[in-house]
């Protein structure tokens, strides 16, 4: 396993976080944004909610890597 193997499994990840929908999904499992304020974002789950909307929030940049991997991919075979 290589450098890029393990990049590609990080923009993996990076997109299944990001398409995860917080009404049919998050709410449900209790993940949703809302029910954590301030002081409880310190706790593993509340890491974990703040890592989801991270990606959420970066789905443009999330595209360009997505069109830079496969350009590689395609340009290396």
């Amino acid at each position: 396993m290589g450098l890029w193997t393990l990049l590609e499994g990080c923009l993996l990840l990076a997109n299944a976080l990001a398409i995860l929908n917080e009404d049919r999904f998050l709410a449900r499992r209790g993940l949703s944004f809302s029910e954590f304020s301030g002081g409880r974002t310190k706790s593993l789950k509340g890491q974990l909610i703040g890592l989801v909307y991270a990606t959420q929030y970066l789905r443009v940049p999330l595209i360009m890597l997505n069109a830079l991997c496969i350009f590689v991919k395609l340009v290396s075979g």
